[in-house]
């Protein structure tokens, strides 16, 4: 079967699937660092650019089945870049861009490769811009694993690092595992709607047989299996502090922003438009995860005395945040999708700033190292401080407080009422840590603190773009609520 391709449509990958190989020839030719970072950057802010061209135009699909193999509408596509895929896109790439300059101070401190930790960035990338278009389980599938596949080798590629070769094994154990689940249940799908494409699985799941109804649901189950690792949901959690501590901290905040929003966004897209006749199953199953987690996160945040520890459970409490909404399953389901997109998109902004400032003082090994850091870099703790205020969703951090109320808003609408008390009181719990670390901040110096030397240029920079965009969206975050 021949199909036509629309190049447009899939020009963002494109571009860094062309940049990736020009890495892999220059690094061969043995290319200087410098180069190789900006051929890297360059190719991020030219799939951006060509995200905002394609959000100009109309929806646009490729890889589309024949129109003859379906009558009575629009044929079946596996890549679609719509305005859901377009606003995902451009949160991808710009978290990825400032991950790069988080990148460059790291990669010469620990003497990485430069040339294959950007191929591998940027390989890891495409993986979650396709995800993010995939309208059919396939390419989901296959996207999932493009993503995750470089992951593992940029945690491990501090090769005499065994705390980074652990994490890596850990990692990847999990993710084959999950990854066995998935397949299992994408089969179960296929075997009693008879496609993979999800525009065609929902009307097929709204007619299904009863006697293939068990079948169905088990399908269903384990295919959102998948997604709950790559998201950091319990039971699939228990990965992430262990790999965000021993993986280089560009990597870990690549996993907690670029990663987990591009796993939510597969989430969504499976949920809203393949599996809604299922919500019946699903939901009640998400909102057991979503009380979980959060629960589950935020006491262990409490016990943490390391910033990048704090931040790994603080992440997966966050997770149980954006995945409460969809546990009204089929019941309002698009203001659900709507409220986790909406947390997401603010999450990254604010999440992405925290590790940019721990990434600048990677010296401060635990939490007590941080006091009197106002004294010492005041534009880092001011920034550091925000952002954690933004995360515990109190005023100034506007934006974290409409995340929060979003969500709130869209689980109490759905009939949700109990998830919504559990939420409460998980926000209640976040603001201790949260806020006992912002405190540290403006505390007494200990003994014998050296002064810090700060940040370099790229880190100050990816701080200072972080912080303008937390700032931008608690004066106006309806920016991000119109467009969700």
């Amino acid at each position: 079967m021949i199909q036509g391709i629309d190049y447009a449509a899939i020009a963002p990958p494109l571009i860094l699937a062309a940049a990736a190989l020009g890495l892999l020839l220059a690094d061969a030719f043995d290319a200087p660092r410098r180069a190789l970072s900006l051929l890297s950057a360059g190719s991020l802010v030219a799939a951006l650019i060509a995200v905002i061209a394609l959000a100009s135009g109309d929806r646009r699909a490729t890889f589309c089945l024949p129109d003859g193999l379906r009558s009575g509408g629009p044929p079946s596509c596996s890549y679609v870049a719509d305005d859901f895929t377009l606003l995902f896109q451009g949160i991808v790439l710009a978290a990825a861009a400032i991950v790069v300059l988080l990148s460059l101070q790291e990669i010469t401190d620990s003497r990485m490769p430069a040339g294959e930790y950007h191929f591998l960035l940027l390989a890891a990338v495409i993986g979650a811009l396709a995800l993010v278009a995939a309208r059919d389980l396939v390419l989901l599938l296959v996207a999932l694993e493009t993503l995750s596949l470089p992951v593992f080798a940029l945690t491990a590629l501090r090769r005499y690092d065994g705390t980074a070769s652990e994490a890596a094994l850990k990692l990847f154990l999990v993710s084959v595992i999950s990854t066995a689940v998935m397949l299992f249940g994408i089969s179960l799908v296929y075997g009693a709607t008879g496609s993979m494409h999800l525009d065609r699985i929902a009307p097929a799941l709204a007619d299904l047989p009863s006697d293939l109804d068990p079948v169905a649901s088990v399908g269903s189950v384990l295919v959102l299996a998948g997604f709950a690792f790559k998201v950091a949901a319990v039971p699939f959690h228990f990965w992430a502090p262990d790999v965000y501590q021993g993986a280089p901290l560009p990597v870990a905040a690549f996993l907690s922003v670029v990663s987990k929003a591009a796993g939510f966004a597969g989430l969504v897209i499976v949920l809203a438009i393949g599996l809604p006749a299922y919500g019946h199953v699903w939901g009640p199953i998400l909102g057991v995860l979503a009380a979980l987690t959060m629960t589950l996160g935020n006491l262990l945040a409490l016990r943490q005395r390391t910033p990048i520890r704090l931040l790994a459970w603080s992440s997966v409490a966050q997770s149980g945040y954006m995945l409460a909404p969809l546990a009204v399953g089929s019941h309002r389901l698009g203001e659900a999708t709507a409220a986790t997109v909406a947390y997401v998109a603010l999450y990254a902004v604010m999440n992405l700033g925290a590790f940019a400032v721990v990434i600048g003082y990677h010296r401060l090994r635990t939490l007590d190292d941080y006091r009197g850091l106002a004294r010492r870099g005041p534009a880092a703790a001011t920034a550091l401080a925000f952002f954690l205020i933004c995360l515990a969703g109190l005023p100034p951090g506007v934006m974290g407080l409409f995340a929060k109320v979003v969500v709130f808003r869209a689980t109490v609408a759905g009939g949700v009422t109990w998830l919504a008390v559990i939420m409460a009181i998980n926000t209640v719990i976040g603001l201790y840590y949260y806020l006992a670390w912002a405190v540290r901040l403006f505390g007494p110096s200990p003994s014998g603190q050296e002064r810090d030397t700060g940040p370099g240029l790229p880190v100050r920079a990816a701080i200072t773009a972080a912080a303008a965009g937390a700032i931008a969206l608690s004066i106006a975050p309806q920016l991000v609520l119109q467009a969700v």
